[in-house]
């Protein structure tokens, strides 16, 4: 029985060992794919990343929490410009990871595909954390001042456009109010014209009474001289029977 015993560990410890080099000629079959890719630098080869990244897959079906294996297929991912997935790929290897340098390096990857996602805020802190973990990083204090600044020149080129938006509201602003007045004026003048044009046969009130006093001064004056007249003819009849 002891026999026995041995012979089915050693032929279980037989079936792990080959289990263990498929896993490995994968990534080997991987690595060989990513690595011809890596040497045209005229341009990128989403072909052999791609076939790279599904051999790096194979080998992470039967061992899903080897960093290594995990962090080439990131960056597989991210060479074919998939940053979506290598971003959410970097923060699993930087959660998972226990050294600081390892978890450095998954933070500056996921911090450049978000970078390339244009996601500029959420690449900032990726690269700060990173930092944390490893302070005298060079190349991620370069990327970080990168994002930093990109930032800066798309808040203010969005500033700038914003202040034009602004300015061009201000100018239809003034064009309305310049249509609005232009048509006052129009109907100033029109209003004008139809009083020019109406007959001049309304006279104020003012100027009816002084008519009316005027007419009345004249009357009065006209029936002073008739009173007059009469009282001269009555005076020459009275001459006239005293003779």
């Amino acid at each position: 029985m002891k026999q026995l015993s041995l012979m089915i560990i050693f032929l279980f410890a037989l079936a792990i060992l080959t289990h263990a080099q498929n896993e490995r000629k994968f990534v080997r079959q991987g690595n060989k794919y990513y690595g011809a890719a890596l040497k045209d630098t005229t341009k990128i080869d989403s072909t052999l990343f791609n076939k790279a990244e599904i051999e790096y897959r194979k080998a992470l079906d039967k061992k899903p929490t080897d960093p290594k294996w995990n962090f080439n297929l990131s960056n597989s991912l991210y060479k074919q410009m998939k940053f979506e997935e290598s971003a959410e790929k970097f923060k699993e290897i930087s959660e998972l990871a226990t050294d600081k340098v390892e978890k450095s390096y998954a933070l500056h990857n996921m911090g450049n595909s978000l970078l390339m996602n244009n996601k500029l805020d959420e690449s900032i802190e990726a690269y700060k954390q990173a930092l944390r973990n490893n302070p005298k990083d060079l190349e991620t204090k370069y990327n970080l001042l990168y994002a930093m600044n990109l930032k800066k020149k798309q808040e203010e080129e969005q500033k700038k456009q914003d202040k034009n938006k602004d300015q061009d509201k201000d100018k239809d602003k003034d064009k309305d109010q310049n249509k609005d007045q232009d048509k006052k004026d129009q109907d100033q003048q029109k209003q004008d014209q139809q009083q020019q044009q109406q007959p001049q046969n309304k006279i104020s009130k003012q100027n009816a009474e002084q008519m009316l006093q005027a007419l009345e001064t004249q009357e009065k004056k006209t029936q002073e001289k008739v009173k007059k007249v009469q009282a001269l003819r009555a005076k020459s009849k009275q001459v006239e029977k005293d003779w």
